[in-house]
């Protein structure tokens, strides 16, 4: 075969696309001439690809012609493949998609007839030339397993080009996920938007929502792994199970398994939850452009932490990365997505008039809540305490409350200290502000009103901790009035007191028996 027509876009099964241009009037000889390829990466990786060449030949502008096998094919690969006339003249009239293309690149590498590859290792972002290469035909791939298990790794498709000095750019795409949190507010009964922190009560149910996407390649993949892996904090306890659903125009379809077929698995041990899908392909309303997601909800458990630490739950996305394998080769995985839940803690010192300690008090406190019908509000009680041991046993009497969300409480008086009047009610609001960027999650902000006042100012009476997430303020109880003990003034005024009487009750006496006399 003395001519191969335009091999310009010609097989490019799995990867990128490579053209090379060249100078020359007449026919060049491999030996004559050597060629540049450029090749840059538009990956979030290090790429190492390996250039071979498939054919040689003569090259006039974009025709090869006196095609022979280049030295990147194994002897063995030549006694099974034929001539490489023969082969290349099956591939005339190809587009870069085709699987005639794509049967071909996949043949090479799948029985290891190349050999002789000149690696280059690309940044990503970055432009590197591969130099000193003849006229022919080249394969240009990822060197294996060079992108398995790499943060957002992908394989470039396979390349099938005529080399003619070019730039070329890779074609990779990987998925993403995000993880969301909603936060609720049960005084003012409002729930806000998805968003990346939240603050809750211990004993809370949390919402959440996981959104995974697809490679803009996923029509390239015969199979496609898909896990999305979860890891709570100790303070967050998963209620299984999960739902999930295949979202695409924003429209919500549920993936339900069934006794003949289970999409997907879910398992759950130690807090990480996985979802993991064999082969996604097997939902056949799943495109390039659909959305994977998972709802579950959590419960804020008494290992909560308190203040700024928070309680992180943290979700990331294991995914096949070779299209040009069947079973989707290797595996990638995203970076890490992070959300957060915040709680509090009020703490409550017992003092007298006099800011000394005082014993014999115990407390109730409650939440306003709105109702669900929206007709008004309960009072929710959050525990009742009596003074903790330890902190009596140093002569302090501190009442802890864990695990508030902001909203509006009342603390009650239970039980007054013998000798001191109740306290009236005490009703004061939590307010807490904290940030929405996925990459700085912070407890930005706390503070109380009301009864309790944290801002500073001349009615302060209680301080705020936004590190330990704490609000405290002496809870003060006065003493009552005395009563005169005998043989005081006031025993003395009230033995007065009762003589007039008694002389008032005497003269009405005499005055009644005389008026019934007359």
């Amino acid at each position: 075969m003395n001519h191969l027509k335009k091999l310009l876009g010609y097989i490019v099964t799995m990867a990128m696309v490579f053209t090379l241009t060249g100078v020359g009037i007449g026919a060049v000889h491999a030996e004559d001439t050597t060629y540049k390829l450029s090749l840059t990466n538009n990956g979030q990786t290090n790429h190492t690809f390996e250039v071979y060449q498939v054919f040689t030949g003569d090259l006039k502008d974009s025709t090869l012609s006196n095609i022979q096998w280049g030295n990147g094919i194994t002897d063995e690969g030549k006694s099974k493949l034929g001539t490489a006339s023969s082969k290349a003249e099956s591939l005339i009239g190809q587009n870069d998609n085709s699987a005639v293309a794509r049967t071909f690149a996949n043949d090479l590498v799948d029985n290891n007839y190349l050999q002789k590859g000149t690696e280059v290792t690309v940044k990503p972002n970055e432009t590197q030339d591969v130099t000193g290469l003849a006229a022919g035909y080249y394969l240009v791939k990822d060197k294996a397993e060079s992108q398995k298990d790499q943060v957002n790794g992908a394989n470039t498709l396979y390349i099938l080009k005529v080399v003619k000095d070019t730039t070329a750019t890779t074609k990779l795409d990987v998925p993403t996920v995000t993880k969301k949190v909603k936060d609720k507010n049960d005084t003012e009964g409002t729930t806000s938007e998805w968003q990346d922190s939240a603050d809750y009560d211990i004993g809370d149910t949390i919402d959440y929502k996981i959104d995974g996407t697809l490679p803009g390649n996923y029509d390239k993949y015969t199979t496609y792994k898909y896990e999305f892996t979860d890891t709570m904090s100790a303070g967050l306890t998963y209620n299984a199970p999960a739902k999930l659903y295949v979202v695409n125009d924003s429209a919500e379809t549920e993936i339900v398994n069934s006794e003949t077929k289970a999409y997907y698995t879910e398992t759950s041990e130690n807090g990480t939850i996985k979802w993991t899908f064999s082969n996604l392909k097997d939902l056949k309303n799943v495109t390039a452009s659909s959305i994977i997601r998972v709802k579950y909800s959590a419960t804020l458990n008494q290992n909560a932490v308190i203040g700024a630490t928070g309680n992180p739950n943290t979700v990331n996305l294991t995914y096949s990365n070779n299209p040009n394998k069947t079973d989707g080769g290797e595996t990638g995985k995203t970076p890490d997505d992070t959300n957060i839940v915040f709680t509090y803690e009020a703490i409550f010192n017992k003092v007298n008039e006099n800011k000394q300690a005082l014993a014999g008090a115990k407390f109730e406190l409650f939440k306003k809540v709105k109702k669900t019908d929206n007709t008004g509000f309960d009072w929710v009680s959050k525990g009742n305490l009596d003074p903790d041991p330890t902190e009596v046993s140093s002569g302090k009497y501190t009442y802890t409350f864990k695990g508030l969300d902001d909203g509006e409480y009342k603390l009650v008086e239970t039980q007054t200290p013998a000798g001191y009047n109740t306290m009236e009610d005490k009703i004061f609001t939590i307010e807490a502000t904290h940030t929405q960027d996925p990459e700085k999650l912070e407890l930005t902000g706390l503070r109380v009103t009301g009864g309790l006042i944290s801002d500073e100012g001349a009615n302060k009476n209680a301080t705020v901790d936004v590190s330990k997430g704490t609000i405290s303020a002496d809870i003060v109880n006065k003493s009552g009035t005395e009563l005169p003990e005998t043989g005081g003034m006031g025993t003395t005024l009230l033995y007065v007191l009762g003589g007039v009487l008694v002389a008032l009750a005497a003269a009405y006496v005499i005055y009644t028996k005389k008026h019934e006399k007359a």
